[in-house]
């Protein structure tokens, strides 16, 4: 057995079935001890932002690790955005990296460069195999690293010469770290400031406190405090829809966003830390909870969230049943010229339960995700590093991991080109996914930060960088070019009769919403 053969057969021991890969000559033993792995699938992505982003979806949805496996540091580069947002979502993934032979490094051959170094500020943990039957215990440890809570980044850079070299053998898989959870006096700290609150409280959620079970004690502790429920702009995984506990969403300017929590006297955090502005603006403010109020962090992203709110409400003697369930909610679409409101109002309607929404909508999906707060009960998955081109290999890697579920992409024009090459892969793989692109031809969350970070009068040439319409971009036609069947739309009743007929059909679709 060689050092790449151990290195798979020990990841699948622990559990790892699913390998998202955009391989080269420096990883051919990886990919053929992927090949004869029986445990092991693979997913061929045409670029690194697509392997990377997959990872993070399916591990989102999976609870558990893929592999990726990537062509030296330039390959990891370029998949470094999406392990961005991996990372800020607590996904669990881990990256085999492949590297020069270790004697061959030192001839300095054009892709030589410092894979430790491009690796490390996307990582959790970086570990480089020292020999060939080293390289089975970094995979053991990749995994116990990759699966503490709620889930890391860990990668592993393998040279070539241990990859390729026998004498290695598995190793048994590595215990996971335990979960840790909130101290006894952080519970009792919250449960004292939410029953002794001055004015009006918030619990504040995020991570893990966004899952049907965590979000059912929380609406507890309302039903018992009279807090309001509000959750992070951008959410790794939200389970909402009707019966579940309904959670409120901060908005995303800043402004917005404090005006939003300026009358709360106390602010309860549960996954997550306090907001902070995406940006900073001339004379606007980055913290956003209210001066003077009573701010407790009881439990962090890393932090058992469901133990955390089962305790706080057993501290609050909280009733069995939550408050603020969610009920059915059905808004009649206007018909006409299709708009964010009326496709919104479809979206809505039509969402099947236990659907999984990978939501890049940008500045036209915040009204599906409004109106959607009464569908069907489903997952809805978020930009939660705000770097662009992500939806939709999360999408891959969502419908990879349930493909009994329907999985639908919805992303904005601008954002979906960055790694419109997923749809191959969704065609490839028969992915059951329904891509709905928001065109509107511009960059437009962009012509908005323009105006609001001070920029006066833009002239021609600013106005171009922010515009996508010369030449327009056919979605159609490059969703049918790699694979995927599409139709365009411009009216509400357009919409409605593509998305039901995606929807009633397995596989890859794609509709171009002309906005």
């Amino acid at each position: 057995m060689n050092g790449a053969e151990a290195f798979i057969e020990t990841l699948a021991d622990c559990g790892v079935d699913t390998c998202f890969a955009n391989p080269g000559t420096s990883e051919m033993q990886l990919v053929a001890a992927v090949d004869r792995s029986p445990r092991m699938r693979a997913v061929l992505g045409l670029f690194e932002g697509v392997v990377t982003g997959a990872a993070d979806g399916y591990g989102r949805m999976a609870d558990k690790p893929a592999i990726t496996l990537l062509h030296l540091g330039p390959g990891l580069g370029n998949g470094l955005a999406n392990l961005h947002n991996a990372r800020r979502a607590g996904s669990p993934v881990i990256n085999m990296v492949g590297d020069h032979a270790t004697y061959h490094r030192h001839y300095d051959a054009p892709l030589t460069s410092d894979v430790t170094g491009v690796a490390a500020p996307m990582s959790d943990w970086v570990r480089i195999s020292r020999s060939e039957r080293d390289l089975a215990q970094a995979g053991a440890e990749a995994f116990s690293v990759a699966q503490s809570y709620p889930g890391k980044i860990a990668t592993v850079i393998v040279p070539a010469d241990h990859a390729w070299t026998e004498g290695a053998a598995k190793v048994a898989p590595l215990p996971v770290p335990p979960t840790a959870k909130t101290p006894q006096e952080a519970i009792d700290q919250a449960a004292a400031a939410l029953r002794d609150s001055d004015g009006p409280s918030v619990l504040f959620l995020g991570g893990r406190a966004l899952r049907e079970d965590a979000l059912h004690h929380a609406g507890r502790i309302a039903a018992a405090t009279g807090c309001r429920l509000i959750c992070e702009t951008f959410a790794a995984r939200n389970q909402r829809g009707a019966g579940r506990v309904a959670v409120e969403r901060l908005p995303y300017f800043g402004e917005q966003a404090e005006a939003y929590l300026a009358e709360f006297k106390t602010l309860v955090f549960v996954g997550c830390e306090p907001p902070v502005s995406f940006f900073a603006y001339p004379g606007k403010p980055s913290w956003l909870s209210p001066p003077g109020a009573t701010i407790v962090r009881m439990a962090s992203m890393r932090e058992d969230a469901l133990a955390a709110l089962e305790g706080l409400a057993t501290a609050l003697n909280a009733p069995a049943q939550p408050a603020l369930v969610q009920k059915s909610i059905i808004v009649e679409a206007a018909p006409g010229k299709l708009n964010s409101a009326n496709l919104g109002a479809i979206f809505a309607e039509l969402l099947p339960e236990g659907a999984i929404v990978a939501d890049e909508g940008a500045t036209q999906g915040g009204a599906a995700y409004g109106m959607s707060a009464g569908s069907k009960p489903h997952d809805w998955l978020q930009l939660t590093g705000g770097s662009i081109g992500s939806g939709l290999p999360v999408a891959v890697g969502a419908a990879v991991a349930c493909p009994d579920r329907k999985v639908i992409a919805l992303h904005g024009d601008g954002g979906a080109m960055y790694t419109n090459q997923a749809l191959w892969t969704m065609a490839r793989e028969k992915l059951d996914v329904t891509t709905i692109i928001l065109n509107n031809g511009s960059y437009a969350i962009l012509n908005i930060e323009l105006a609001r970070v001070g920029a006066q009068n833009p002239g021609p040439k600013a106005l171009a960088m922010l515009d996508l319409t010369n030449p327009a971009i056919n979605w159609t036609k490059l969703s049918e070019g790699m694979g995927v069947p599409a139709v365009r739309v411009e009216t509400a009743e357009e919409f409605r009769a593509a998305l039901a007929d995606a929807l009633a059909h397995k596989g890859p679709r794609l509709i171009e919403a002309m906005l």
